[in-house]
């Protein structure tokens, strides 16, 4: 249960620090919080190291009327081979390939992106938060992860990770994830206008996929303090090297710790070996470079990424080596990488030994889509979609190698054309350029159903909001939507033997009374439909109101083809059970009210608790086409504790949402049985749970005429 509590002082202290923590790196990222520097300039520093005397100026971002096609390509004698050794042998088997690719890594770990320390800090993760929730009706949990990274080595300087994920509630199984840099931390959509309807997170969750984010942030601040964050606790406050790493290596760090506690840690309910990375921009560049670098990731999604990203660096064209040379930008790369914008001595891109298209070969042969949008839309000159779009064809060998699947175009990378917008093309290395700005939201669908291909994800949960409109759905639906809640006896076929006596009794009963047929309106549910039948049983302290509703069910459906299959203790599970073993075949009712799961409080989270009442309607669809479903709300109660009312009222809100005034049709009565006070009164539920005579009645009037009009 996710349940609030009033929290202590000690509790209260320990929130403040975690917001301390929590809050601290978000504002040092976004510069509304700047720890002191004592003045050292780090960009300066490493210019001495390099002994550069002076850095050319990159292009102007204002004036993007000078990039020109016709002369972006003057380094084309340079361009690395990435099949060719450094000793001149051509790769031509995929046994040659982890040679080759390590000869790739070590140029770009020297000389592009930086080298993480063989040894860096221990990560500790701690769950700060469980968050039951919905999301486009789909029942879920959100867990929200601080990673404590240990500083013994350099207290003044501390490293949080922040960093949540999000399941469907019922999951059964480890599933794939998706995870953003930035995304509920304030660093993910950079497109214009409102956020598109579904959401990826939502298509996420329908295409089978769990959906998290990490703050880059919280490991690595987005500056030039280097000497701060994880690069400056593994240097223990000490200036970089040239080859240590800069700010987009950090931020892979970070993503492969979280993958360690996805390894460790399997109540999370995550297949580590499929976890896929997205970002965009230089969120973009640093999803290419974790695929590149942590071979754990299993699919990247590299949106609008551009120069140290996907874009060649050879490719004069937007940004430039300059541009991420100079005092702004470097600080995501090594220092080495300043060397190739210097003026004095001169270096420019053709002196790099390797380029961005070898960056993806590295990927190879892991599934990457690289996504770039429209400059009308914003994503502007600036990103060289094409230079992206080259550097994809140089990587196709590769892939072709591994056996895997490129571009598909005719490789020639100066000469091959770009596809139309919205026109997705390749296999496991694919390309869509979308018809939005600088973000990947429309690119979302596209990519969940290109990465079905490769990444395996179990069927998407049921939705709660989309009862089926015919059998054959529903059938196919409840298949993966049993809930993921812990099985009791009743739930549990292997254990027959086990079962409750009386529960068997009257669930023999039953099965006897389906197999006449003879029934045109079904109660289905636990003790409160079971006791229609009761002349009236136990009493309050003072023995007066007994509890029962049998005269008030003769004198308002005792008239009808009526068949009460209700059990007292029945839990949503066991309605599912006995549905399934014979209790929904061999009748067709007109009609079926329903009110179940109020025996799973307690037991099971609300969100758990509506997936099982979803769960049981949708088998009730699949036996029942015909029938028209009268879903009842929970009753209140007053028994069960004093937040039991909360969690009802939670559980109703999700159920709601099932009614489609078609199939399912939902009632909350709820507030019949209340004082004005919103107290039980004992003489309509004498213990706080079961209706009494006077209860059952006010039921029986709430529902007749409903009942009677579904029947018709």
């Amino acid at each position: 249960m996710f349940a609030q509590t009033s929290p202590s002082s000690a509790h209260r202290n320990r929130l403040a620090g975690l917001r301390a923590i929590v809050l601290m790196p978000m504002l040092i990222a976004t510069g509304m919080a700047q720890p002191a520097t004592g003045g050292f300039d780090d960009h300066q520093n490493m210019m001495d190291q390099l002994g550069i005397k002076k850095l050319r100026s990159g292009a102007n971002p204002n004036d993007q009327s000078t990039f020109d096609e016709a002369t972006a390509n003057p380094y084309t004698n340079s361009m690395p081979d990435a099949l060719m050794m450094k000793n001149g042998a051509k790769v031509t088997r995929p046994e040659q390939w982890p040679a080759r690719r390590a000869e790739i890594q070590e140029d770009f770990e020297r000389e592009v992106y930086g080298r993480i320390p063989a040894i860096t800090p221990k990560v500790t993760w701690e769950v700060t938060a469980v968050t039951a929730g919905t999301n486009g009706g789909i029942p879920t949990v959100t867990k929200t992860l601080v990673g404590h990274v240990d500083n013994s080595g350099d207290t003044n300087i501390t490293v949080n990770i922040q960093a949540s994920f999000t399941i469907p509630a019922q999951a059964a199984k480890p599933l794939p994830i998706m995870l953003e840099f930035g995304g509920g931390f304030g660093f993910g959509r950079r497109g214009n206008g409102p956020p598109p309807e579904p959401s990826w997170h939502e298509q996420a969750l329908t295409n089978g996929w769990a959906y998290g984010s990490i703050n880059p942030g919280s490991i690595q601040g987005d500056n030039n303090r280097l000497t701060a964050g994880i690069i400056g606790l593994a240097n223990k406050g000490q200036p970089r090297k040239p080859d240590d790493w800069g700010s987009l290596r950090a931020w892979q760090w970070g993503v492969s710790r979280l993958i360690d506690y996805f390894e460790t840690n399997s109540d999370s309910k995550i297949d580590a070996k499929k976890v896929g990375i997205e970002g965009v921009s230089r969120y973009g560049k640093a999803a290419l470079v974790t695929e590149a670098f942590e071979p754990r990731i299993a699919v990247s999604f590299v949106g609008s990424s551009g120069e140290g990203g996907a874009k060649l660096h050879r490719h004069i064209y937007g940004e430039a080596v300059e541009n991420l040379a100079s005092g702004s930008e470097y600080h995501w790369m090594a220092g080495n990488f300043i060397k190739y914008g210097a003026s004095e001595p001169s270096k420019t891109a053709a002196d790099l030994p390797v380029d961005s298209h070898e960056l993806i070969a590295m990927c190879a042969p892991r599934p990457c889509f690289i996504s770039y949008g429209l400059v009308e839309k914003g994503d502007a000159k600036w990103v060289d979609a094409h230079g992206s779009f080259m550097a994809g064809v140089l990587a196709g060998p590769v892939y072709r190698l591994l056996g895997k699947q490129d571009f598909g175009t005719p490789g020639n990378y100066l000469t091959d054309q770009m596809p139309p917008v919205n026109q997705l093309i390749g296999g496991d290395l694919a390309w869509r350029q979308h018809d939005g700005g600088h973000e990947v939201a429309p690119n979302w669908p596209a990519f969940f159903t290109w990465a079905a291909t490769y990444v395996q994800a179990p069927p998407a949960p049921a939705r709660l909001a989309a009862v089926a409109d015919s059998a054959s759905t529903v059938a196919a639906t409840v298949t993966t939507a049993s809930p993921a809640v812990p099985i009791t006896p009743r739930a549990n076929s292997a254990i027959i033997a086990n079962l409750n006596a009386g529960f068997m009794r009257a669930h023999t009963n039953y099965v006897e009374v389906a197999k006449k047929g003879d029934i045109d309106l079904l109660f289905m549910g636990d003790s409160i439909t079971d006791w229609w039948r009761n002349p009236g049983r136990g009493a309050t302290i003072d023995g007066a109101i007994p509890y029962g509703g049998k005269a008030v069910f003769e004198k308002h459906f005792g008239s009808m083809k009526v068949a009460n299959f209700g059990i007292a203790g029945d839990t949503t599970q066991g309605v599912l059970w006995r549905l399934q073993h014979g209790e929904g075949e061999g009748y067709k009712p007109k009609a079926i009210m329903l009110m179940i799961g109020t025996n799973n409080t307690g037991r099971n989270s609300p969100p758990e608790i509506a997936m099982g009442v979803a769960t049981d309607v949708l088998e009730l669809r699949k036996d029942f086409p015909d029938a028209k479903i009268l879903l009842l709300a929970i009753f209140p109660r007053s028994s069960g504790g004093p937040t039991i009312r909360t969690q009802i009222d939670e559980i109703n809100k999700i159920i709601a949402t099932l009614n489609d005034n078609q199939h399912v049709f939902f009632m909350d009565i709820g507030p019949k049985f209340l004082a004005a006070d919103g107290a039980i009164p004992r003489d309509i539920m004498s213990d706080g749970l079961h209706p009494t005579s006077k209860g059952y009645e006010i039921w029986a009037e709430a529902v007749q005429d409903k009942l009677v009009s579904l029947m018709q």
